[in-house]
């Protein structure tokens, strides 16, 4: 990774830029750079399915679903690109039930946050994994809250990092625009035609994960008894947006990317705009705790999350590995997702026996915004608590607030 000096950086700009000419001019696309696994250990655990002719970046009418079956209306397919079809990845533990079909009844569907995939919400809530003591104990398992004895879990990724299509396999910017909709349609297919699954007992996830939660819930009312989003919300809010443009206009203000447009996959990793990506996960940093908990930590831990463009000794080391686990284009294309995402008009839809665990003090989605969803969903009931780590918590809600989470799974009958 470039970690440099004004002068090298300057020598840099200008080989760069022949680098770039020359492979423009010859077409060059580079293999996919970034894992296809958050968890690289875990990686074997995970199960890839392709969905040929998917529209990504469409329209989708609620009030029609059979219209967008395959993507919204107006979307782009990955075939018309020149690309493979879509591919989608996730992780399945447990005891599938079957109907006389032969189709299964009894999933409990976990999907990814924001920048986490199937095997990183494995690690933190899968028995004995190394993530369990993040989420303070396991969640998902034989016998725990979400039992693997009694139901077939599916842990799914989402359109547009790791183990799925997403912008740095090679088209770059030129990749659709894909929405939270899209995200949440196109495992419905993976659901529906590839694994084999009738209804949805349990939808859940984090943050983002909530929000497709949501969304799983309002377009398909039909095929989920029961959602729990736990830190997600139902649109972009005014200070999300902010937060993400912030974070998008960082990553967006490293010279490679200024220089080559988001056309940078000709260039060995350690030449892509990493210094970029390490100053827009700063940004998202920055409020991702309580500031009380952060103004009670050294300066000299708290530099290690700062970004600098000229680091000296530790100052900016804990975003070392973004820059290396992650790509600019897969992040600015997120962030438009989120920025884009509003479901506040179709919450009437929604059927799904409800619970929102939302953490009190979160500065990213705010408490009012869970308030305002469990207003507009019949029968829902909000959980709130404190905690340090404010959004961060999000991961401990199930057991955090267990006495509530197991009341919930009485009444839908998962206990």
């Amino acid at each position: 990774m470039r970690f440099s000096s004004n002068n090298r950086r300057i020598w840099l700009f200008a080989v760069l830029f022949v680098l770039v000419f020359v492979a423009s001019a010859a077409g060059v696309y580079a293999e996919p750079i970034t894992r296809l696994s958050g968890a690289p250990d875990l990686a074997p655990l995970k199960k890839y399915y392709s969905v040929p002719n998917f529209a990504i970046g469409g329209e989708y009418d609620l009030g029609k679903p059979s219209a967008s079956e395959l993507g919204g209306a107006g979307g782009v397919t990955l075939e018309s690109l020149g690309r493979e079809p879509l591919r989608l990845s996730y992780i399945a533990v447990g005891a599938p039930e079957r109907d006389k079909d032969g189709k299964i009844v009894n999933a409990v569907i976990i999907s990814s946050y924001y920048g986490g995939d199937s095997a990183t919400m494995y690690s933190y809530w899968y028995d004995g994994q190394k993530g369990n003591a993040f989420a303070e104990g396991p969640v998902v398992g034989p016998g725990k809250l979400i039992d693997t004895d009694k139901y077939y879990v599916i842990f799914l990724d989402a359109l547009g990092l790791w183990g799925t299509s997403k912008p740095s396999d090679g088209l770059g910017m030129k990749f659709p625009r894909y929405s939270i909709f899209d995200c949440v349609q196109a495992n419905y297919r993976l659901l529906k035609d590839h694994l084999g699954v009738a209804r949805v007992k349990l939808a859940t996830g984090v943050s983002m994960g909530g929000m497709q939660s949501y969304v799983l819930a309002a377009l398909h009312p039909d095929f989920v008894d029961a959602i729990m989003p736990i830190g997600g919300c139902t649109a972009a809010d005014p200070v999300l947006r902010w937060l993400f443009t912030l974070m998008t206009a960082a990553m967006q203000s490293d010279p490679v990317w200024r220089m080559t447009g988001g056309d940078y996959y000709n260039l060995p990793k350690e030449q892509h705009p990493n210094e970029g990506m390490m100053f827009g996960w700063s940004v998202l940093g920055e409020t991702a705790q309580s500031f009380d908990f952060r103004v009670k930590q050294p300066w000299d831990e708290v530099k290690k999350e700062v970004f600098y463009w000229d680091s000296k000794g530790d100052e900016g080391a804990n975003l070392m590995s973004k820059a290396r686990d992650f790509d600019v284009d897969d992040l600015i294309f997120r962030n438009q997702a989120i920025n884009t995402y509003d479901i506040n008009g179709q919450l009437g839809r929604i059927k799904a026996k409800t619970l929102i665990l939302h953490v009190k003090n979160d500065q990213w989605l705010r408490y009012v915004l869970a308030e305002e969803a469990a207003s507009k969903i019949e029968g829902a009931k909000l959980v709130g608590y404190e905690h340090p780590l404010a959004h961060y918590a999000s991961f401990r809600a199930p057991n955090v607030s267990k006495d509530s989470v197991m009341a919930f799974f009485k009444q839908i009958g998962m206990k």
